[in-house]
């Protein structure tokens, strides 16, 4: 008898991706690619069995030797509700303090090295103050990252939210570069597990437990917010900058318990989504500086180099 090999489901994606990557690319440097990978297409081809599309049953595979092959049943990937969730961070009132990355962190056990909601200092010009930018994940209406994924692991729901299936990322890594606002991260090497984390059965709505060699980020925390609770970012904000809520019911909350029409609040406060102009379509809007509410990033700094 001869010796059976087998590949994971994960392999065998990692080997498509390649593949899929390799046609992508110049007459030239696809040669090259062929003839680096000649060794490597032989022994996957003595592996790996040859699938049939059944064309009266959508998504049935055949093997050659005419055995259905079982999908792995998918993962949910629908929300739950008609929603479609939106996020509004008021820069007047954003005042640095991190909180809002604490929460995420604390929230989804994100591992060390990794901050899915960024604060940002910026200063736009010489002339103008400094001031705080949180950066989240946009939540993209046309996200670039699923555009570019090879094996449908990052995906857009229904109500707005963007996520990753890890059981299905091969960490080619090629969302990352196609996203413009650099809101996601990798993990390199397997990442520290508290008990907790590790007690847990792996969830897409909270990315844990993490693993090594896929794609996190900024998720917007679908569980919270369909049982109508605030994003750990959003709840955790003492200054009350950052609004959630349902744009399709034209209402946001902060965690002042403020709850205002989304429509009004963007219109009358001169609203905007950062890199618009890429055709991104984000779900993030922010209000502008002005008016600052808070002292300015340099004041701000001087008072803790006093109290230290």
């Amino acid at each position: 008898m001869p010796e059976r090999h087998t590949v994971s489901r994960r392999q065998f994606l990692k080997l498509s991706a390649l593949a899929a990557g390799a046609a992508a690319l110049g007459r030239g440097v696809l040669s090259r690619f062929a003839q680096t990978m000649e060794g490597t297409a032989s022994q996957v081809r003595a592996l790996l069995p040859a699938f049939v599309a059944d064309a009266k049953t959508l998504g049935r595979l055949i093997g050659q030797d005419g055995r259905e092959l079982q999908p792995v049943p998918p993962s949910p990937r629908s929300a739950p509700q008609r929603r479609k969730w939106v996020m509004v961070i008021d820069l007047a009132r954003c005042d640095g303090c991190g909180r809002c990355t604490e929460a995420c962190t604390a929230m989804h056990m994100v591992p060390f090295g990794q901050e899915w909601i960024k604060v940002y200092r910026m200063k736009d010009n010489a002339a103008a103050g400094a001031y705080w930018f949180p950066r989240p994940c946009m939540q993209c209406d046309n996200p670039p990252c699923v555009a570019v994924c090879p094996v449908d692991a990052t995906f857009k729901r229904e109500d707005g939210i963007v996520l990753i299936d890890q059981d299905r990322c091969i960490g080619c890594r090629y969302c990352m570069a196609a996203c413009p606002y650099s809101a996601r991260s990798f993990n390199w090497a397997e990442p520290p597990h508290s008990l907790a984390e590790l007690a847990r059965s792996y969830s897409m709505e909270l990315n844990i437990p993490h693993r090594k060699g896929v794609v996190e980020k900024c998720i917007f925390c679908p569980g919270l917010v369909r049982e109508g609770q605030l994003p750990a970012c959003a709840a955790g904000c003492p200054m009350g900058a950052i609004y959630v809520g349902d744009e399709l019911e034209d209402t946001v909350t902060n965690s002042w318990g403020e709850t205002t029409r989304f429509s009004e609040l963007v219109h009358q406060g001169g609203g905007y989504r950062y890199l618009e102009e890429l055709g991104t379509e984000p779900r993030v809007y922010y209000l502008p500086h002005r008016d600052h509410q808070y002292p300015m990033p340099e004041t701000a700094g001087q008072i803790e180099q006093q109290r230290g």
